[in-house]
């Protein structure tokens, strides 16, 4: 789930914002609020609270909560920030670097876009130092809604009211995710390679990186989807935003993924679990010249799920050294899937720990495209194309 952080300063159109939060909040964001002192005196921070379904954040120096560096925090959780109202003193701290309360501090410490809403008196919105701090900021890359032009608080009409909320969420909203054929939809993605223990400081594994699945929760969930990742052993970051469950065995990543089937619309298993576990493991470093193991079948958890799937989407992954159309497509019958994603792991550019891939796709009805080398994360869009479909 992308993260808005609304910035609420110290003007009549504060209760604006609240249609701002709540239209956010429909679109599936989750939603933060930081309000400047003066913003309080225009609307309390319990409706915001109650819109959001999160505490809002106004003193840097709040007693009587857990401690935390809340604007890196915020900074850092952040998809986007939305200063809505924006009034010409926030404007003018802002261009000048000054960080002397917690929206300021947080606004100055994030990375991330900042869309700016001001709402100002005309003249105020005239005047050269407004106008000049305004150019400073878009100059470096501040993002600018409005204002609009009509009646303002102060009876006067002319430019300086804040932009309607649906304007001002619709171009947040295009922004963040320019592609929401997934919105209201959940993808749970498997990634990474699973660890079955020998003793206690010994494992099974595999090669697998996790960067085919962490790429295709990350193009989901700009697609708008709510993303879960059920992870392994990964070389790379969890993409920000979505619902991470770290696993370690085959075992612990079926029971987290079957757990989940009910409220999964897309499931995508691009994961490579261990297909045995150690039946003879012993907590305690084994010290002996020869080793020998028993081993038992781990679940198939891609199988599991497409005995109970139903009407829900199935994808699932065929890496493969030889044989590679015919193997995939007995998978792909064998787990119930509706599209599979085969590859010959010979291949330059393909297979583990790449950040490339070359796969066919097979889908259920028979239709088979093979693609070219590319991207990891481009395939992911691909791949997401054909199953929405």
């Amino acid at each position: 789930m992308k993260t808005v952080i609304v910035g609420v300063t110290g003007g009549i159109a504060a209760y604006k914002s609240c249609e701002v939060v709540s239209r956010f909040r429909r679109l599936g964001y989750d939603v933060r609020v930081v309000m400047t002192k003066n913003a309080t005196e225009f609307v309390t921070p319990l409706t915001f609270e109650s819109l959001s379904k999160n505490k809002v954040v106004v003193d840097t120096f709040e007693k009587n909560r857990e401690f935390e560096i809340e604007h890196i925090s915020y900074a850092e959780l952040a998809s986007a920030f939305v200063i809505a109202p924006a009034t010409a003193n926030f404007i003018g701290k802002l261009a000048a670097g000054i960080a002397d309360d917690m929206l300021t501090t947080t606004v100055m410490a994030t990375l991330q876009p900042v869309f700016i809403c001001p709402a100002m008196n005309v003249n105020m919105y005239q005047n050269p130092i407004t106008q000049a701090n305004i150019e400073r900021l878009k100059e470096r890359g501040y993002r600018f809604i409005g204002p609009d032009s009509g009646m303002l608080a102060c009876g006067v009409t002319g430019a300086g009211r804040m932009s309607e909320p649906v304007e001002i969420v619709t171009e947040v909203d295009k922004f963040l995710t320019p592609k929401a054929d997934l919105r209201g939809k959940t993808v749970l993605v498997t990634a990474g390679g699973t660890r079955e223990p020998i003793d206690g400081v010994r494992f099974i594994t595999n090669r697998s990186s996790g960067k085919m699945g962490t790429a295709i929760a990350e193009a989901a969930l700009q697609r708008g989807a709510r993303v879960i990742l059920v992870y392994g052993t990964i070389s790379v970051p969890v993409p920000k935003g979505v619902e991470a469950v770290k696993i370690e065995t085959t075992m612990d990543m079926y029971r987290e993924v079957m757990a989940r089937t009910d409220g999964t619309d897309i499931f995508v298993m691009s994961a490579a679990p261990g297909d045995y576990a150690v039946e003879n493991y012993t907590p305690h470093k084994i010290k002996a010249d020869s080793l020998e193991l028993k081993l038992k079948k781990n679940p198939d958890i891609a199988a599991a799920v497409g005995k109970i799937k139903g009407d829900k989407k199935l994808v699932v992954f065929a890496a493969e050294t030889d044989d590679l159309i015919e193997n995939a497509v007995k998978k792909l019958e064998a787990k119930n899937a509706d599209l599979i994603v085969s590859n010959d792991v010979t291949m330059p550019g393909a297979g583990f720990e790449t950040d490339t891939n070359v796969v066919t796709l097979i889908e259920r009805g028979g239709a088979m495209t093979a693609l070219e080398i590319m991207d990891k994360r481009r395939l992911a869009d691909v791949i997401l194309d054909a199953v929405t479909l």
